[in-house]
């Protein structure tokens, strides 16, 4: 991530140039990541509100092309630009932005996680998979449907071409985008210019569109209408879909970089395209099937379609991108199962790929496509988990400005209920679509906090459990001189999440084979609430006695955690460690139902069905699996 501009020392003009130079060349890479989702809205967005509002090919109301240019900027303007990229740029968790960054942000500023945020950052998070399943999805039939306008026969094959896309975008993953990743911004900023264009190309002929401008156009459609008016603004929302990416890439590029992006490019393509759009129906009733692509002269259509595919694509991968990071942040929070997690790049921190997640997300958007067939009925699916997630981004935010900011209730509270307000009121606009597919988003959203539920649950469950047969390590200090007790040439490391106990694997050690190494370690993994720990407070080390030591090891749950590469520090601190000299002796649960269950029998299944498929602690923490020695533990659930 470049430097702020204040951070860097100012040295002449050549200095001054180079800072403008970073901050251009980041800003155009944002460009590329952040702006994807919201910068191919006006592909639909604008025509299912004014499908919403009742336009047809045979006739356009005047008043609702103005209401719904009104609606779509003024939602632009304050829910993307006051509350994303002006307040919530703040509410970063050292530079990390994102659901499990702020609801970790929030821990720490209350000093304990509770019951009523965990909630809130397991829906945000929740409503946030939904979203990344119905992106893709919408986004890419969005663009392939403008074949149609080049002739009718390519009907038929919209459908199967979209799932070849996908297909091969998701098949590509495992790859790594660092190869291609160059190209999103420079073919991103040609597709913006390309909207900016095909709007002031048809601006001309209607300016009277200006006159959406007034916010009162926007008051008029929605509480003149009825019911009519709550269906306009929940299509119309659409136009901001994406606008929570802008606060999740925060740590990618860095708050300068996102908010230049938006305000002097990608803001003013869209409203222009937009208003473009708003002009063409003004003068061309008739092209309500497909405004964004009647902006374009006949000879440009099939490059704008090829554009608008890219575009779309890209889009995607930075749904499914922040997919990975999502899970990646949960895994370290323990609120989801430990996945396989491969760095596809070795220069670029971040660029990661989880095979599970990519599996399931790929069928999820699969099967959106072929279910629903088209981006005007997957519009019906889109906007009830953004919203969702928007209103639970706002109650957030107020606890970090009283608790974090220090800043006075009054004044907490005052800041963020006129946007929690507004995102409440798009959230019921939005409501109305659940029967028509907004159950879609809902139901995965649904799934997922289960599983994070479940996974949180059964963990603490087993937690106590063990708990219950713990023993202080104390009485093994006082037992080691004793000759039942055979000692063992060299080190082993047991991992524990107790380092005042003796670990489960040693007790079994000693039951079976009645004995200790030379050179023992209690090693305990810390999971902090920032993104990332400083390499020189990520050990801590404690001499117990001659033969034992206690090491504690800090990440960030932004981070993967290295085990053997951390305990390298341990030099440092006068223990010579040598991993071909170590062994690290793991417990490996078995559960079983039990006849007394503290959950659920469904509940207790799915937790198991879990726990056999998450990735094993030596895999997962990076440890040499030559090293590894796994005795197994009986725990009834």
């Amino acid at each position: 991530m470049t430097k702020n501009e204040s951070e860097i020392p100012e040295q002449g003009d050549r200095s001054q140039s180079h800072a403008k130079t970073g901050l251009a060349l980041t800003s155009l890479a944002a460009i590329g990541v952040v702006y994807g989702d919201i910068g191919t809205s006006p592909l639909y967005a604008y025509r299912e509100a004014m499908v919403a509002s009742g336009a047809h090919g045979g006739g356009v109301d005047p008043e609702h092309v103005l209401g719904v240019l009104s609606v779509i900027t003024w939602a632009l303007i304050i829910v993307v630009t006051i509350k994303y990229v002006i307040i919530l740029m703040m509410a970063d968790n050292d530079g990390e932005g994102g659901t499990f960054s702020l609801l970790a942000l929030v821990q720490r500023a209350m000093g304990r996680p509770t019951p009523i945020v965990l909630a809130l950052g397991m829906l945000g998070a929740g409503l946030f998979y939904g979203d990344a399943a119905v992106t893709p999805a919408v986004s890419v039939l969005g663009a392939i449907e403008g074949l149609k306008l080049v002739t009718p026969a390519f009907e038929p094959f919209i459908v199967p071409l979209a799932v070849v896309i996908i297909v091969f975008l998701f098949v590509f993953q495992s790859k790594g985008t660092s190869a291609v990743a160059k190209f999103f911004g420079p073919v991103m900023m040609v597709w913006f210019a390309a909207l900016a264009v095909g709007g002031v190309m048809n601006l001309i002929q209607a300016p009277v569109v200006f006159e959406a401008l007034n916010p009162i156009r926007a008051a008029e459609l929605v509480t003149s209408n009825g019911p009519l008016g709550l269906a306009i603004l929940g299509a119309a929302f659409l136009a901001v879909t994406g606008a929570e990416a802008l606060y999740a890439d925060l740590g990618h590029f860095g708050r300068r970089p996102i908010q230049v992006s938006w305000l002097f490019v990608v803001m003013p393509a869209l409203l222009l395209n937009y208003y473009g759009q708003g002009a063409l129906l003004m003068t061309n009733p008739g092209a309500i099937e497909n405004p964004f692509f009647r902006l374009y002269p006949d000879w440009a259509l099939l490059p704008m379609i090829v554009l608008a595919a890219a575009a779309t694509v890209i889009a995607s991968q930075a749904v499914i991108s922040g997919a990975y990071s999502l899970t990646q942040q949960g895994v370290q929070l323990k609120l989801i199962p430990r996945l396989r997690i491969r760095q596809t790049s070795d220069t670029q921190q971040g660029q990661i790929y989880m095979p599970e997640v990519n599996f399931w997300l790929m069928l999820g958007v699969l099967m959106l496509i072929v279910v629903f067939g088209s981006s005007s009925a997957l519009a019906a699916a889109y906007g009830i988990s953004v919203t969702g997630e928007m209103c639970i981004t706002s109650i957030l935010v107020m606890v970090v400005a009283r608790k974090l900011w220090k800043m006075p209730l009054v004044l907490a509270i005052g800041m963020m209920v006129p946007f929690l307000a507004l995102d409440l009121v798009f959230f019921g606009a939005n409501s109305m679509k659940i029967f028509s597919g907004g159950y879609v988003s809902l139901a995965i959203a649904g799934g997922m906090i289960l599983l994070m539920w479940t996974w949180r649950r059964g963990a603490a469950i087993i937690l106590k459990l063990e708990r219950e047969n713990d023993v202080p390590l104390d009485m093994i200090f006082r037992q080691m001189d004793s000759k039942s007790i055979s000692t063992v040439p060299g080190t082993a490391i047991y991992l524990t999440g107790t380092p005042d106990m003796v670990p489960a694997a040693m007790l079994h050690s000693l039951k079976h084979f009645k004995a200790l190494h030379e050179h023992i370690v209690i090693l305990t993994i810390v999971t902090e609430d920032v993104p990332r720990v400083a390499p020189q407070d990520r050990v801590n080390m404690e001499e117990l006695n001659e033969r034992f030591r206690r090491v504690e090891l800090r990440f960030g749950y932004a981070e993967e955690p290295d085990v053997p590469k951390a305990l390298l520090q341990c030099r440092k601190l006068g223990w010579k460690f040598d991993i071909m000299a170590t062994s690290f002796i793991l417990s490996q649960r078995s559960l079983k139902l039990s006849g007394q269950r503290r959950m659920p029998a469904w509940q207790s299944l799915f937790f198991f069905y879990l726990a056999r498929n998450a990735t094993r602690s030596s895999d997962y923490f990076r440890i040499p699996a030559s090293r590894v020695v796994e005795l197994g533990t009986l725990v009834n659930v």
